[in-house]
């Protein structure tokens, strides 16, 4: 028995490390591709010769080569590692909370018409507001720390995958539901089987939108409210004009919100074959 079981975690576990491999390759292959590097390595030559050519202020477009040097010593003398650690814990937290909330919440109203009429308008009239306007009010109701801050990431990520989810629930093909309910489908089996099923890929890409609106209010949050993070960082260097520093912190928020896109890509690519590729 012991052998059996030590055989299904070894399984197990190479089965993971496959996918992994997988989705490393796939992201290598976005990324790397010769389509993308014939016109991303041209970009990367300019930046470095049109500041140091004297064609762009240096102060002002500091060449790559100072960026990437900059880029160590963050990491090696500065901590920066940590702060992009915080700031994760951070993110991962609201959007976490934003994900939990939202799907339920747009599953409901796009299957139920007497839920939807008694909460679509009043998220259709807070939606418009800027998460940004929330800060103030933000601020003086949980004070500045980390209530504060997943608040706001929440908020940014919350009303595109609420409205997105929603939709994709509301225009589920009735075929579909007409042939569940003929082999005796209740309404449960319904929204588990046949409404989230189908509104999966909508679902997934609608995190992605939430990936982007919960890193912008990351850096928010972090400039108004905390000592440690990317927000915290990036800040700190427009103060003091450390140009070079301010783009090591861009760069990490692309390659960040770059990696996560991929992975929700490969996620949906599982789950959701029939919309993977399109």
């Amino acid at each position: 028995m012991n052998k059996y079981k030590i055989r299904s975690v070894r399984g197990g576990f190479v089965t993971v490390l496959r996918e992994i491999g997988y989705f490393f390759k796939g992201a290598a292959l976005n990324i790397f591709s010769r389509e993308f590097l014939i016109v991303f390595i041209p970009l990367l030559i300019l930046w470095e010769l049109l500041p140091r050519l004297g064609f762009v202020p240096r102060t002002l477009v500091p060449p790559i080569s100072d960026v990437a040097v900059t880029f160590w010593e963050m990491l090696t003398r500065q901590n920066f590692l940590a702060d992009i650690a915080n700031s994760m814990h951070k993110f991962f937290l609201g959007l976490g909370i934003a994900v939990i909330t939202a799907v339920p919440i747009g599953i409901l109203m796009g299957w139920n018409l007497n839920i939807r009429k008694r909460t679509l308008p009043l998220f259709q009239l807070l939606s418009p507001i800027p998460p940004p306007a929330w800060v103030p009010l933000t601020i003086i109701i949980f004070g500045i720390g980390l209530p504060m801050q997943t608040f706001l990431i929440f908020l940014g990520a919350f009303y595109p995958i609420l409205f997105n989810t929603y939709q994709a629930v509301k225009d589920t093909e009735p075929r579909y539901l007409a042939s569940a309910r003929i082999f005796g489908a209740s309404e449960l089996t319904l929204i588990l089987r046949v409404y989230f099923w189908h509104a999966l890929g909508a679902i997934i890409m609608s995190i992605k939108t939430g990936v982007a609106m919960g890193l912008v209010m990351l850096i928010i949050a972090e400039m108004y409210g905390g000592r440690t993070g990317i927000g915290f960082v990036l800040n700190e260097a427009k103060d003091y004009f450390q140009i070079p520093k301010m783009v090591v912190c861009m760069v990490t928020l692309g390659i960040i919100g770059w990696f996560l896109i991929e992975v929700l890509k490969f996620i949906e690519l599982k789950l959701a074959v029939w919309k993977g590729g399109r």
